[in-house]
């Protein structure tokens, strides 16, 4: 299934933000480059502390505003997004400490000594103070490389040995040394696992953030077009309010001439006390999801006086038809942002098989040193004479290995359980995932059809008020009956609009529950291509 962008909303400001909520790292061995070109949800940019950067621009005060303009100030705005979109940048820190695993190291000591003492000649007949000195210094740089080898050069200076004193008073050697890890810690797959692994805890932070801004998008649409309804209640029931009070007044006047009985004026009196109270109430959710709205999309005007919201938008049924059940499932199935934690999680737990399927291994190390020795009486002369000096070569293996390995056993153990684990999560994911898309498919389609239904209910009831009223006027009628069929037409009035945004809001759960919310929005964020499982070894 090919995603294309069907909002009827115009989304033409979206691909210049283009949410850019942080770079996808690469799974491969260099650390990946991170860009942004927006601040709106990529790399944070610097900040005094005081004032957020993305409100800097932003007064507060009366706002007129379309459903496209809400979901992108959210984007620009929100301060749960801005503190979730620090979580990549925070988890690229981890791969760049694994990665210096593999730095050169460099390392020096340099030490001097002093002695004194008695000397006494050779026929012990006289002997004299003496004091002796010595600087001794040692250089060395080491690096370890993934294929679990290691490389080491350094150099050492001091006094030459007593034994060798005829030779020269300084001493200098250089020397290289490979060591080959031959069973435990041998290999590209081992040595890179934890990389591997920060960088998959990348990828997960970035389909979490993914997550969260879709999320986001659906709860700040959601929110808009409940507004909208609660305002257009608010209309409806002052509508049904005025009418009210006109049949009471009417009712008034056809008692006070002796037409109607004065029984039926508690009842008009009645009704328009009764729409009293469903008109405050419907002010007090206006106000609510005022409050509600604000704070998704401008936090700061939370702080104002003065902070109306006036929607744009008005809700209509979307034109185009749904796709193929299968097809919003295959979606689904391909870009849901917990799915894709979830495999991820299992590539993580492959690496820890590596990890721990070696540490089984002993610890057995080839290494080769070679070296040359010279003697001067001076450390410069010494440094000058290595060209000329005496060569050494050393070849060994070390070995080590723990008897009873209980260990290295009880992780091997941990993490093959806990493998099963993350595979069978992974399985109910997967299920999830259908069950979550075709719930909502279902509740598309029955959204759907209810705006039909509402809307030959409110021409219906329309009829029954016109229909009513009349009889009332000729005196085939009561108030009360009067004032049913005015509620039943205000609320088939409001069952009407509520219709048409559940249908807009079940569509957009349907894209959020099938990960397609901001691509369908025209808006762009990582975590974007499914997760492909790797072999680790």
């Amino acid at each position: 299934m090919r995603i294309v962008t069907r909002s009827r909303l115009a989304w033409g400001a979206a691909a210049a933000l283009a949410l850019s909520l942080a770079s996808c790292a690469k799974m491969a061995a260099d650390p990946p480059q991170v860009s942004s070109s927006s601040t709106v949800a990529g790399e944070p940019q610097p900040s005094d502390g005081k004032t957020p950067p993305a409100e800097a621009s932003t007064p507060a005060g009366p706002m007129t505003i379309t459903i496209e303009d809400a979901v992108l100030t959210a984007l620009e705005n929100n301060r749960a997004l801005s503190v979730e979109r620090l979580n990549p940048s925070i988890q690229r820190t981890f791969e760049q400490q694994e990665r210096a695993a593999f730095d050169p190291r460099l390392s020096a000591e340099v030490s001097a000594d002093e002695a004194s003492g008695d000397r006494t000649t050779a026929d012990e007949r006289t002997g004299s103070e003496s004091r002796d000195s010595s600087t001794s210094g040692k250089a060395t740089v080491s690096e370890l490389v993934p294929t679990g080898t290691t490389v080491e050069l350094d150099m050492t200076t001091g006094p030459t040995a007593p034994a060798a004193a005829a030779a020269g008073d300084q001493t200098t050697r250089a020397a290289l040394t490979v060591t080959q890890a031959l069973l435990e810690g041998r290999g590209v797959a081992v040595n890179l696992a934890d990389l591997r692994q920060a960088r998959l805890d990348t990828q997960l932070s970035e389909y979490e953030l993914r997550g969260f801004a879709e999320g986001l998008v659906a709860e700040v649409e959601d929110t808009y077009w409940d507004y909208v309804l609660a305002r257009r209640q608010v209309e409806i029931l002052n509508e049904s309010l005025n009418l009210a009070q006109q049949q009471f007044d009417e009712t008034q006047q056809r008692v006070r001439v002796g037409d109607l009985a004065e029984t039926e004026l508690a009842a008009a009196e009645a009704e328009v006390a009764l729409r009293r109270e469903a008109l405050i109430n419907a002010r007090s959710t206006v106000d609510t999801l005022r409050a509600r709205l604000v704070r998704l999309i401008r936090p700061g005007a939370l702080q104002s006086a003065d902070r109306e919201v006036t929607p744009r938008s008005e809700p209509t049924v979307a034109a185009e038809p749904l796709d193929p059940l299968e097809e919003h499932v295959a979606v689904g199935l391909r870009m849901r942002p917990d799915l894709n934690q979830a495999r991820l999680l299992v590539q993580q737990g492959d690496l820890e098989l590596v990890k721990t399927k070696n540490g089984l291994l002993p610890r057995m190390d080839l290494f080769v040193s070679l070296g040359k020795t010279a003697y001067a009486d001076s450390f410069g002369r010494s440094v000058r004479e290595l060209g000329d000096g005496d060569d050494d070569l050393s070849v060994g293996v070390t070995f080590e290995y723990p008897l009873a390995n209980r260990a290295a056993r009880a992780r091997r153990q941990r993490a093959v359980l806990t493998q099963q684990q993350l595979n069978g999560s992974l399985l109910n994911v997967e299920d999830l995932v259908r069950e979550d898309v075709e719930l909502a498919y279902i509740e598309v389609n029955r959204a759907r059809q209810q705006v039909d239904a509402t809307a030959t209910t409110r021409k219906f009831q329309e009829e029954k008020l016109r229909a009513e009223m009349a009889k009332f006027r000729v005196g085939k009628s009561t108030a009360l009956l009067v004032a049913q069929a005015q509620r039943d037409l205000v609320a088939s009035q409001v069952s009407e609009v509520a219709a048409t945004t559940n249908h807009l809001k079940a569509r957009t759960d349907l894209f959020l529950k099938e990960g397609s919310l901001l691509e369908r929005r025209g808006l762009s964020a990582p975590g974007r291509p499914p997760a492909q499982r790797e072999r680790a070894h």
